[in-house]
């Protein structure tokens, strides 16, 4: 499950680029009751969303010059330097090297050999996201490429991760999990091959979506057609996993919707 015991390859980091932060502020503001909280001069307007008093995820300005508005999942790593030589050996892209963040960690962002963006992330003087799998805050990561089987090889070669085989709405799905023992009690997202129908036009490029914890699946879906967002795939029901939407804020960065099934 995931949560904020961060390990090596565990989500521990997640924000969002995009051309109007002003706008993705008010917009995700109106749909999770976020507040943005900017990280102070320096900053390039950087800052944190916060809910509840914990940093949930964070927003900044686009980073790159060709960059389209859209979530990065960051994974935890012990040496991002160490990282990124074995994003290129295993024949990913190094889009930006790492760097210190105003000594709350080193980030690196990459691009993984399907063409799906993520970054890594060593942490500093903070883990990472105070909180997880709680309401209005990541829950699940996924990611979607053409061959799910070359993308665990390449992951695994970076974090070690394993995964356990299955199938959702007859397609197959790989769960992806951290570290030793239970391997469900160390589930954090899960990879699916990219097909048509998910997520309108992110079904024809690679990427991670993240997946947010909400209580009202169908509820928070209208919010986001109400301030300006779309709904990509509506919410429906998943056996053994929950209801679920896809949806879109103004500026097209992709996230998903989901209130899951309790565990027994």
């Amino acid at each position: 499950m995931l949560g904020t015991d961060f390990r090596t390859g565990s989500p521990n980091w997640l924000d969002l680029g995009s051309p109007d932060t002003a706008a993705a502020a008010a917009f995700y503001g109106a749909v999770f009751g976020w507040a943005f909280v900017p990280a102070g001069p320096g900053a390039g307007g950087y800052g944190f969303f916060r809910f509840g008093g914990k940093t949930v995820a964070a927003l900044g300005p686009l980073a790159e010059e060709t960059a389209r508005s859209a979530w990065t999942v960051h994974f935890q790593s012990p040496d991002a330097a160490a990282t990124a030589e074995a994003v290129r050996a295993g024949g990913g892209s190094v889009r930006t090297e790492p760097v210190d963040v105003m000594g709350e960690g080193r980030r690196g962002r990459f691009t993984d050999p399907q063409g799906a963006p993520f970054a890594c992330r060593q942490p500093g003087k903070t883990g990472g996201l105070e909180t997880a799998t709680t309401e209005n805050a990541l829950e699940w990561v996924e990611l979607h490429v053409p061959d799910p089987v070359a993308a665990i090889g390449f992951y695994a070669g970076l974090f070690g991760w394993r995964h356990a085989d299955g199938e959702i709405a007859g397609t197959a799905y790989r769960v992806l999990s951290v570290g030793e023992g239970d391997q469900e009690e160390g589930s954090f997202g899960g990879v699916a091959p990219q097909r048509e129908g998910m997520g309108g036009a992110t079904s024809t490029v690679p990427c991670w979506v993240p997946y947010f914890r909400v209580p009202d699946v169908d509820a928070a879906a209208s919010a986001v057609e109400g301030n300006g967002g779309a709904v990509l795939t509506p919410a429906a029901d998943v056996p053994e996993v929950g209801r679920m939407a896809w949806v879109s804020d103004p500026a097209g960065a992709v996230f998903a919707l989901l209130t899951s099934v309790p565990r027994t």
